[in-house]
């Protein structure tokens, strides 16, 4: 009742103030979290790293690392903060995130907005131990090499955390998608690897792409991601496209994320799982609001997934019902692991 009330109050304010106060009251323990669920079904394995369960939060909600001790009490799996840009940035002019309450979706172009890389590494070097963190990394608005930009990030902050993430896929930084084309995307991330291989502690960097790519941009995706080393892709970031949409906001520039981009987000994570073969760990986002969808991302190729939207319209208690009703799906079908089940429901999507 106490989250329900919440979220009533929480939609009658501009979006954007709702999110800000939604993170203090994290911070004060105003928000009721629920234990982890985990079991042994639930429990597996991503580039290396143990997650209690697969349900991850996606970066956006905690941008600039304020609410790790709470977010790491709030049943997830695993977290990602950011994205970081290596100096700080104010992001798009307001009004810039939207809800989509009839379509259960969100529209956002808020241009990397963050206190940047230094401030952000402040506080994930001072986190407490406890899930799975990782950091989104991205590149600034005005930089005169936005490539660089990335492996700035991660010499910065890439010592405080778990795993990183290099994220061209964002719709709302001018040009940024570009990065995705095979000859830019090896050269930037072969900056970013060096970068990694030259920390202390060795972590997996992961990439976040566009659901907007065509065939071959998606193929050329997966053989630049095997050359690099990469340790997993993350399918898919937000869309551009406005297709069925009933809300009076569904004019509104930026990237759509919410129930309308599971459809797009799980095929393009089907079509990337068919060619890589599998060999490459995937993690399935876009339009997660169920356990049902949690695990059809599974079926599709994913080894893990991340949800945020849904969380406006869901609660934090949804991150618990996810899990707690992905380890009844996994029962019911007779798979003994997250990792018995990834891609066994993937045609369906091709």
């Amino acid at each position: 009742m106490i989250e329900a009330l919440g979220l009533w109050a929480m939609h009658r304010i501009d979006p954007e103030t709702a999110h800000g106060l939604t993170l203090k009251a994290l911070n004060t323990g105003a928000v009721p979290l629920a234990s982890i669920v985990t079991s042994p079904r639930l429990r597996t394995q991503v580039a290396g790293l143990e997650l209690p369960n697969p349900v991850g939060l996606a970066a956006g909600f905690d941008k600039n690392a304020v609410a790790l001790g709470p977010l790491a009490r709030a049943g997830f799996g695993f977290v990602e903060v950011g994205a970081a840009t290596p100096r700080p940035q104010p992001g798009n002019p307001r009004p810039r995130l939207f809800r989509l309450s009839e379509d259960c979706a969100v529209i956002n172009r808020f241009g990397f907005n963050n206190e940047g890389a230094e401030a952000i590494a402040r506080r994930l070097a001072t986190r407490a131990p406890g899930p799975v963190v990782g950091l989104n990394l991205g590149a600034n608005k005005d930089s005169a090499d936005r490539a660089a930009d990335f492996a700035t990030v991660l010499r910065l902050c890439g010592s405080h955390v778990d795993f990183a993430t290099v994220n061209v896929s964002s719709p709302n930084t001018e040009k940024l998608r570009d990065l995705q084309g095979a000859a830019a995307l090896r050269g930037l991330l072969a900056g970013v690897m060096a970068e990694r291989d030259a920390l202390e502690r060795r972590i997996p960097v992961f990439l976040k792409i566009a659901p907007d790519l065509e065939a071959s941009e998606l193929s050329d995706i997966a053989g630049v991601a095997r050359e690099a080393g990469l340790d997993a892709i993350i399918a898919t970031n937000t869309t551009l496209s406005r297709e069925g949409l009933k809300s009076t906001h569904r004019g509104e520039a930026g990237g759509l994320s919410g129930v309308p981009l599971f459809e797009k987000s799980t095929r393009v994570l089907a079509r990337l799982s068919a060619l890589t073969g599998g060999t490459l760990p995937l993690i399935g986002v876009g339009g997660i609001a169920s356990a049902e969808d949690a695990y059809a991302k599974i079926r599709a190729g994913a080894s893990a997934v991340q949800l945020y939207s849904a969380l406006v319209y869901g609660g934090f208690s949804l991150v618990g019902r996810i899990a707690q009703g992905l380890d009844g799906l996994l029962e019911r079908d007779g798979f003994a692991s997250v990792a018995e089940a990834v891609g066994t429901g993937r045609d369906q999507w091709l």
